[in-house]
């Protein structure tokens, strides 16, 4: 992708991970009850989540995501059969599942596997090397922005490596999982990413109503730009704040960059 160079998703998922796990041994009981930032799951429903898809590459499990209509209702299922666990237990079963998972999709870098599609549910389909930059864009957010300010901690910012693979799954999750509410796109909009981690890139509208495309900035006809932190471009790109309150700019046809950053839901 534009302004990101040899990106290692398999270097930054594996930090990701020791950092949730370091995060985790640190819990006392009452903070794993504790609600999470993500609504109707405590601290430990997150970990049981990421647990779930860490452990779940290696079943049956896999394929019911791939087919699922609704990957949302599938990760409360995922919450719902861990919730009776001593929390040490999903914790184990996560160091456990996690480092093979990770093994898993340093494979998956590779040619030619890396560009078979994986399709995951109805959320679309990607190259199989881009699931490594989907965890470690779950296990950022969950960490960063739903387990640890529901605790009052403060961790370590993101090294700009692992921004811009975050950021990498956040660009690419656009066309596709906001496809229906981006269906009136009839220009590019551009989005840069002002910062370490960061870059340009442009979503562009195809004909016929298929699937808009991402791709290197410029593109001729841009109809605006948005500027954003690198920082902040996953939080508010799944809306767990608005994007009017974070650091976003626009240039060039306001109302029409208004209606899509208000369209943006990357899950």
């Amino acid at each position: 992708m534009g302004g990101i160079v040899k990106l290692d998703r398999v270097a930054a998922m594996r930090k990701e991970q020791q950092d949730l796990v370091a995060f985790c041994r640190t819990l006392r009981p009452e903070e794993w009850a504790a609600p999470s930032r993500c609504e109707g799951w405590s601290v430990q429903d997150v970990l049981s989540h990421v647990t779930a898809a860490a452990h779940g590459v290696f079943t049956p499990w896999m394929f019911k995501l791939m087919a699922s209509k609704s990957v949302e209702r599938s990760n409360d299922a995922d919450a719902e059969l861990r919730r009776g666990r001593p929390p040490r237990e999903v914790l184990a079963e996560y160091e456990k599942w996690s480092g093979r998972m990770a093994r898993l999709l340093a494979v998956a870098q590779r040619p030619p596997l890396a560009q078979v599609p994986f399709k995951l549910g109805e959320l679309g389909l990607y190259p199989m090397a881009l699931v490594a930059s989907a965890v470690v864009f779950d296990t950022h957010v969950h960490l960063h922005h739903d387990m640890a300010p529901a605790v009052g901690r403060t961790l370590e910012p993101p090294t700009p490596a692992t921004l811009a693979v975050v950021n990498e799954w956040v660009l690419a999750g656009i066309p596709k999982m906001c496809k229906e509410g981006l269906a009136f796109l009839d220009r590019p909009v551009t989005i840069t990413l002002d910062g370490p981690g960061g870059g340009s890139w442009a979503v562009v509208p195809r004909a016929g109503g298929a699937t808009a495309r991402l791709q290197p900035a410029p593109v001729p006809g841009s109809a605006a730009t948005v500027f954003a932190n690198p920082a902040e471009f996953a939080l508010w790109a799944t809306r767990r704040r608005p994007w009017r309150q974070q650091d976003v700019k626009i240039d060039g046809d306001e109302g029409y960059a208004t209606r899509f950053l208000d369209a943006l839901n990357v899950v």
